[in-house]
Formats: C-alpha cells, sequence, structure tokens
C-alpha cells in the first residue's frame, strides 16, 4: 500500500504577503497623502515652491480644485480666488458658477464661494488685492482680516483692517453686503446692481469695486460703471483695469 503525504500551509504565511502588498503603498508612498487645504500650507512644506497653479483640498481628499498660489508677494503663500488679465474669460455668469467657480487657474478664473467661505471661515484670513492699469502702474489694497458666511446667509462679506498700498480702499463700502448675480439680486439698491453693471459681487448701492465687471481697455465712458473697476485707484467710474486678482491667506 502506498501511503500519500500531504502538506499543507500555514495560513498565517499565506496572509502576510497579502497584508504587504496592501500596505506597500501606504508605507513607500508617504507624499502622497499629502493634501493641501491652501497655498500657504504648500509654501510651509517647502518655501521655494514658485508661483503657479497647485492642486488644493479644501474640503478633504473628495474636493480636489486647481488654484493660482501667489508665492512670490509679500512672503508667499497666498490662494488666489479672482483673478482678471486679459479678457478671455466671460465673467457676466449666473449664481451657480460664481457658486461652484469657473474658468482657468492658469488664466482668468474664480474659484467659486464655497471654497472661499470654506478657507476663510477655518482660519482666520487676510486678503490682498493686487491691480495694474493700462500704463503699467501697479497698486495693492490689503486688509488683515477677510471672510465670507454660508450660502443660507447669502455668502456676506465681512472685510476690515485695511493698508492702503497706493490702490486706496474701494471695499469697506462692500463690508455686510451678500453676495449678488444677474439672477440672483442681494443687493442694497431697489434695482440689480449685477445687471446693471455686468459684474457679480458683493454689492451695496452699488459698487466702489467691480472686479467681476466686462474686461474693457482703460477709460471709456460708453456704458458707465461696467468694467473692471477699483473705484478710489482711477478716481472715477470709467476706467477699467487691465489686470487685478484678489487673494487670501491665514494670518501669520
Amino acid at each position: 500500500m502506498i501511503l500519500s503525504t500531504q502538506i499543507t500551509t500555514c495560513p498565517l504565511f499565506q496572509t502576510v504577503p497579502v497584508l504587504f502588498l496592501l500596505l506597500a503603498p501606504l508605507l513607500t508612498s508617504c507624499s502622497e497623502l499629502y493634501r493641501p487645504v491652501d497655498c500657504s500650507d504648500i509654501r510651509q512644506r517647502d518655501n521655494s515652491s514658485p508661483s503657479g497653479v497647485y492642486t488644493l483640498y479644501p474640503l478633504g481628499e473628495r474636493s480636489a480644485v486647481q488654484v493660482y498660489c501667489d508665492m512670490d508677494s509679500s512672503g508667499g503663500g497666498w490662494t488666489v480666488f479672482q483673478r482678471r488679465m486679459d479678457g478671455t474669460v466671460n465673467f457676466y455668469r449666473p449664481w451657480d458658477y460664481y457658486k461652484f467657480g469657473f474658468g482657468d487657474p492658469a488664466g482668468e478664473y474664480w474659484l467659486g464661494l464655497d471654497n472661499i467661505r470654506y478657507l476663510t471661515n477655518q482660519r482666520k484670513s487676510e486678503l490682498l488685492v493686487d491691480m495694474q492699469d493700462f500704463d503699467g502702474k501697479k497698486a495693492f489694497a490689503r486688509y488683515s482680516s477677510f471672510s465670507i458666511s454660508g450660502e443660507c446667509d447669502g455668502y456676506k462679506l465681512n472685510v476690515s483692517g485695511f493698508t492702503d498700498g497706493g490702490a486706496g480702499d474701494a471695499l469697506t463700502y462692500h463690508s455686510g453686503q451678500k453676495f449678488s448675480t444677474f439672477d440672483k439680486d442681494q443687493d442694497s439698491w431697489a434695482n440689480n446692481c449685477a445687471r446693471s453693471f455686468m459684474g457679480a459681487f458683493w454689492y451695496n448701492s452699488c459698487h466702489f469695486a467691480n472686479p467681476n465687471g466686462a474686461y474693457r481697455w482703460g477709460a471709456d465712458g460708453t456704458l458707465h460703471g461696467v468694467g473692471v473697476e477699483w473705484y478710489h485707484f482711477k478716481g472715477h467710474h470709467n476706467y477699467s483695469l487691465k489686470s487685478i486678482n484678489m487673494k487670501i491667506r491665514p494670518m501669520q
């Protein structure tokens, strides 16, 4: 009679290789787990990071969004949420576009009110507004406190602590106002500021700042107040800027 011998393998040795294969990516690729909330996180991790487009996760791992990070101005780490530079993107858009964002972070874009609200409510934030006219003159306005509330409160703007960089204070007038678009009028005027001035913003009754207005070329009085404007910089309502960008950073 021939007796057969059966060799069995311990389940432990079968399980270990499987567990190792599952855990290996976590053990060898810790960098993949890095999900910066804003541009200041990137700056803190590597202070040699250049200005450019980065992926942020303002609401966690499922909220990836691309933005332009300014790593040069006033110490860097600025998350740009609004950017106008050449008129290639139409900013005269309805509410949902301003809520969720639109445009190209490598060019002109709007980050989205939901993202802005989250970024400015997690940590106290400051605001920097850079601008340039068509003669090459540059200026800025800086605010030590900037935040917006949630949608149920109209994404109301709260801004204070102005520092003048040659642009003048065109934004304090808008503090306390809800955000308005041509299809969602929440301003303090009897009519619709967004529709009348071809933009979308925290209009009061109506504006000293209209950064999301129609892109025009410098001085033009054909249509009053509809351009990309910062009243206190140019001194009147009929000069449309060449560029403007609004950016935030946690207070340092």
